[in-house]
Formats: structure tokens, sequence, C-alpha cells
């Protein structure tokens, strides 16, 4: 164990590696407080997991005070486009706003959706790796692991083929917005995708207004319940969480299990001899064992404690995901990959009220890609260069992942 590893979201070798400062933490206490972010650390898997579920604690505030009853300094008036968007969606919502919206986009976003997909799901895979076949290799990444979300959600909500390419960079704009202490030119950015994406899909909305189709923007429009319909904003928002949320955790998962099985040359090998036995707790284990969102922030609304320590209202604290998967009081042998684990209570998903609704989706997509890797008649992988990791922490994946066949 390295004593000397240290939490520093920004350091690039505590990114590529954040284990063992995470142990460090577990070790340092229940609640850890960090003075560079004002945050307090929370690291185990048990509190971490109470602490999604405990409605004393609130991805917003605004619900029930204003930013100065709240002692914090409002957003800058230029960022408005974002906190609107961000502010409007699930996972920003807080009751009774968050259960009537997520009840309303339940009802459109349902199993059947997803499982109407799946032969979709599947096919794009399997095309997306021949594609890489047959060009014998290539950044695994950029030619399987992110085309594959994005045009299952492009899918689901009916974007036109030729419109695909923009939702990309507009999401990979409006989630540098979810690091620590992002900067001002990373707000500018993502204001302007905030602005472009808005407009985009209220043009796609008033289509399917006019034209309703089989796609999810219809659904949406056509849900509605004894409370009322969505509003524009809360459809937009939806849909804008459903890309963001719904694909960089996917790339992620993927590139960092590429990455996880390559160092692990045996349980891959035992995954390739039976692919179809082992897949549905690999996929588990991966997302366990390198989880893609490694940091998830709550507001604390009314006092709690934590142990032994009082956290007051007002103060903000930071759910390590990546440490409460990683914590050996909840997952036995939990720094040893173990693709047919089965006791897995992973927290990769979330818990409580803001539990991933697209978590059926997600699991779909991951099985399709690395099933498509693994199946008959495709060569097994293998790595051409080690890989790099992103900038971002919260969010965190490589930057690209060479491979040849």
């Amino acid at each position: 164990m390295d004593e000397g590893a240290v939490f520093d979201p920004w350091s690039a070798g505590f990114v590529a590696d954040p284990y063992p400062a995470y142990a460090r933490l577990r070790r340092e206490g229940r609640a850890v407080f960090y003075e560079p972010t004002g945050q307090w650390l929370i690291p185990h898997h048990d509190d971490v997991s109470a602490l999604l579920r405990d409605r004393r604690l609130g991805r917003t505030y605004l619900h029930r005070f204003t930013h100065e009853e709240f002692g914090r300094t409002p957003p800058p008036a230029a960022h408005e486009p974002f906190h609107v968007m961000n502010g409007n969606g699930l996972l920003d919502l807080e009751d009774p706003h968050h259960a009537r919206v997520r009840r309303l986009v339940a009802k459109a976003f349902t199993p059947r959706m997803v499982e109407r997909l799946a032969p979709t799901v599947r096919q794009l895979a399997g095309e997306l790796v021949e594609g890489l076949l047959a060009d014998g290799g290539g950044d695994l990444i950029a030619r399987v692991a992110e085309p594959l979300p994005v045009a299952v959600i492009a899918e689901l909500l009916g974007v036109p083929e030729g419109d695909r390419h923009l939702l990309r960079p507009w999401s990979a704009a409006i989630c540098g917005m979810f690091e620590l202490n992002p900067s001002e030119e990373t707000a500018r950015a993502a204001v302007r995708a905030c602005g472009e994406f808005d407009l985009y899909l209220r043009e796609l909305i008033e289509e399917r207004r006019r034209e309703p189709d089989t796609d999810l923007i219809s659904a949406l429009i056509a849900a509605h319940d004894e409370e009322g319909r969505l509003s524009e904003q809360e459809m937009v928002s939806t849909c804008v969480l459903l890309l963001n949320a719904g694909h960089e955790a996917t790339v992620n998962t993927t590139g960092n299990g590429w990455w996880t099985l390559f160092r692990h040359p045996q349980q891959l090998a035992a995954l390739r001899a039976d692919p179809a036995g082992v897949l549905s707790t690999a996929v588990e284990e991966l997302m366990r064992f390198d989880t893609p969102l490694q940091m998830f922030e709550r507001w604390v609304l009314d006092d709690i404690e934590v142990g032994d320590v009082k956290i007051p209202r007002g103060s903000e604290v930071a759910l390590l995901f990546g440490s409460a998967n990683r914590d050996p009081a909840r997952f036995a042998r939990p720094d040893e990959l173990d693709l047919v684990r089965t006791d897995n209570p992973h927290i990769t998903f979330g818990a409580g009220i803001h539990y991933c609704l697209g978590a059926p989706l997600a699991r779909l997509e991951l099985s399709a890609s690395f099933g498509a890797l693994l199946a008959d008649g495709v060569p097994p992988l293998r790595l051409v260069a080690e890989p790099q990791w992103q900038e971002g922490y919260v969010i965190r994946g490589l930057k690209e992942l060479l491979v040849e066949f």
C-alpha cells in the first residue's frame, strides 16, 4: 500500500490510479474534510449508500432555500443557460418535482422500449466491431465505445442520422461542468453547447408534435397524468440528461473495462472461453472495479452526522463511488478482479430516488459491445500501447485505447 498516496483530483498520477489514495482516506475516517473544494469526502460503501438515500441531502437546495439563505454565492448570470438545462433534469431535481418528472419519464422510457432496442443495439455493436476488424484494429474508444451509445441514444430519441455527429461534442462540453472547480472557459463552452442543443431539441420536439413517431420524444410529449404533462424545458433537459448520462458512463466503462481486462490476462482468457456464461457478472464486476463516475456530490439540507463527524447544513459532501466500490468492509478481496463475483452490490448506478433510470439500457449496450468483441470468429484483441487518461476525475476515462487483432 502506498502510504504517500493522497487525494488530489487534479493530479495525473491520482487520476490514473486513485485507489491507493481511497484506501488511505478510508483509514482516516468516515468523513474527511478536503480544503481545496470545501467538501466532506465520504469514502466508505455503507455511508455512501446510506447518504444516497438520505432525504436530508439533495442534489440542489433551491427547492428549500435561496442561495443567500443557504450561505452560497449565486452562479454568474452568464452561466444561467447551463443551470436551467441541468436544473430541470431528473439528476438535479428534488421532490416533489423529481417524483412528478420521473413518473412521467418512466411512462415513456419503459422496459418494453429498451427491450425493443435490443436487436438494434446488438446489430450496431456487431457492425462497429466488423469495421474495426476490417481495419485490423484501431482506437477501441473512437471506433466502438463512443459511437455505439451515441447511436443508441440518437435512435431512442429519434435524432436523424445526419445530425448525430452533433451530439458527442455537445455532451462533452456540458459534462465539463461536472468536474471539480471548472474553469471559466469550460463554463463558456458548456453554456454555448446548452444553447445549441436546446434550440435543436425544441425544433425536434415541435416536429414530433406535428408528426408523432415511435421514438422517446414522441412518447414524452404524449406522457401525462392527473398532474399534467412535462413542460418543454423538462423534455429538453430529460433528453440532454439521457445523452450525457446515457453515453458518458457507457463509453468509459467500455474503455476502462478493456484496459482492466488487458491487465488481467487470466481473467480475460476465462471470459473469452465462456462469454455467454460469464458476461453478465463480468459487466457488473468491470463497473465495480473501475467505476466511470468516481464522485457524486450532494448538498447538506439539514445537519447530519457521519460517524462522530457533525456536518452542518450548507455543507457539501462528495460521495466517492470509486472508493465505495473498493471498500473491503463490503467486498471480499475488493482490489482483485473477479469476473464471476456474484455478491456485488456496487453503487455505480447510484441509489435512492436518483438511481439511474437508464441502467437497463446501459447494461444492454455493455453486454452487446463486449459480446461482439468476444464473439466466435472475432480474433482476440491485443493492446498496442499503454493508454493515457483524460484530465477529468469525476467522469473518469481514457483518451484512447489502441488495439489490434
